[in-house]
């Protein structure tokens, strides 16, 4: 019994697409819904899914081909021809002898991209933290992926060998899309020296290949190799850019009929330029913060108003309770569980700035969730305090930690990130002085902490030196007056410069 592999549906208005790659050769065997060749249309590289488990029989439409939507693109052989299906040798086979030997069978499992949250639907490969050949635990982290909230470490959900990886860092990738297949069983015991010598041969290809070639067929590279050569130094002609052992032939002929040509003076590397550039892709989640930042300007009536604080007595109380705090909480007491409780009381007198607008609606939220801005590396990320107004000093400080640890190390999960009503940035860890902060949408407002620096300020009719800290807030005017602005602002101070009105809720 025969199944024929098809060009899907590609969307409206695509008709066709072109083969880009197979990566199953004809008599590989194949597992249900494994992917087997890759298509590129006009608008995505696509992985194609073998329909049953079974035998590649035939492929239909080589690498470079076009083929229309339905059209068949090779044949899967199921039942019992996929247990003793045999086929001739290639001209690679026959130098390497890898040809008609028994097939271990070993069970594959597909390290597959996870749900991402809410309305988002793909990430980007970041980097993969294994190779190839290479042994992985179960749980260990394998591939790293960036989407437009956060950076996500996917652990293996079996242990044994990395078999194959099916998007290299760079690519695109839908919820659910395999990413790279584990091989289990047998396989986990280490590569043969068989699937070492093709890993080697695939990395000479891939080494190649950095300088513009798209491939570098086997039987060229040994000849690339025997002579010297570089695959940037020969035109490819094979489909879709392969570079064949014939263009390394013909242009092995051509430098032995034509003179060589006169030495060019050598250009300066870009590492040796002191005017050179590095071109870097943005990651998904930098330029969703790139485009939330620019919507946010431009949707709203964003205005900043300024205060400062006098953080003497906060500072004294940390000190003297500092030893016992952490040691029945196992945390220390920062500044940020100040701000939070202060933020949520201001909030409870200034409702606009715990809201949204919602077309022509105004939503008043009945719960704080106050997100936290956190420097992950990658780029920032806002993990909210799900109802702060519940938590105690110690609740917050021990769940700031804990998300600044694992923000660093890309294990937030995708709904950790969703939510928030009102924002804190804290630029002051970075020595920020002062800054207008933008409102993270759709809220309505954000907090800017700054750096601690002592000043001389003038209190009852003396000059003296204290501890000062500018606070920031930056608001939607659409719907937070001038006038509210600033009694929040005057809220938090009394606060903070009070921190027993907080403790006693007064």
């Amino acid at each position: 019994m025969s199944t024929e592999i098809r060009v899907p549906s590609l969307g409206e208005s695509v008709s066709e697409a072109e083969v880009a790659e197979w990566l199953k050769s004809e008599g590989d065997p194949v597992a249900k819904d494994e992917a087997v060749v890759v298509i590129d249309s006009e608008k995505a590289s696509i992985d194609i899914p073998a329909p049953v488990a079974g035998v590649l029989g035939k492929i239909l439409k080589q690498a470079g081909e076009a083929a229309a939507v339905g059209e068949a693109l090779g044949i899967i052989e199921a039942g019992d021809a996929a247990k003793v299906k045999h086929f001739p040798p290639t001209i690679d086979d026959r130098v390497t002898g890898e040809f008609n030997q028994p097939t271990t069978q070993t069970m594959s499992t597909e390290i597959r991209v996870p749900s991402l949250g809410e309305s988002v639907s793909e990430a980007e490969v970041a980097e993969w933290l294994k190779s190839e050949g290479d042994p992985v635990a179960k749980d260990e982290a394998v591939v790293v992926i960036d989407s437009e909230k956060a950076s996500i470490d996917i652990p293996a959900p079996v242990a044994g060998v990395l078999g194959k990886i099916l998007k290299q860092a760079g690519e695109a990738a839908a919820v659910g899309e395999a990413l790279g297949i584990i091989e289990a069983g047998d396989a986990a015991k280490g590569k043969t020296k068989k699937a070492k010598k093709k890993a080697a041969k695939k990395s000479a290809a891939k080494a190649a290949s950095a300088g513009g070639q798209s491939r570098v067929m086997p039987a060229a590279q040994r000849l690339l190799t025997e002579h010297s050569l570089s695959a940037d130094e020969v035109k490819a002609t094979g489909p879709g850019g392969r570079l064949l052992k014939e263009d390394v032939q013909a242009h092995i002929e051509r430098g032995k009929k034509a003179p060589p040509p006169a030495a060019a003076p050598a250009e300066p590397s870009a590492e040796a330029s002191p005017r050179a550039d590095e071109v870097v892709r943005m990651t998904p989640l930098r330029r969703t913060i790139a485009r939330r930042l620019v919507e946010a300007q431009q949707s709203m009536a964003m205005l900043t108003t300024v205060n400062e604080v006098d953080m003497s007595t906060v500072m004294q109380l940390r000190r003297d309770v500092q030893e016992k705090f952490k040691g029945k909480h196992g945390v220390k007491l920062g500044f940020m569980s100040f701000f939070v409780k202060a933020v949520v009381e201001a909030l409870k007198n200034i409702p606009q700035l715990n809201a949204e607008i919602r077309g022509n609606d105004i939503v008043f939220h009945r719960y704080y969730d106050i997100g936290v801005a956190i420097g992950a590396g990658r780029g920032l990320v806002v993990p909210p305090l799900r109802n702060a107004e519940q938590m105690g000093f110690a609740d917050v400080e021990k769940t700031i930690a804990d998300l600044a640890a694992r923000a660093k190390e890309s294990k937030l999960l995708p709904e950790e990130l969703e939510g928030g009503t009102f924002t804190i940035s804290n630029g002051g860890v970075y020595g920020s002085l002062l800054s207008t902060p933008i409102i993270n949408p759709p809220q309505t407002g954000i907090l800017g902490m700054h750096t601690i620096q002592e000043r001389p300020v003038a209190r009852d009719g003396e000059v003296v030196i204290r501890p000062m800290m500018n606070i920031a807030l930056s608001y939607d005017h659409r719907i937070v007056d001038g006038r509210e602005a600033v009694m929040f602002l005057r809220h938090i101070k009394e606060l903070v410069e009070n921190p027993a009105k907080i403790l006693f809720e007064l």
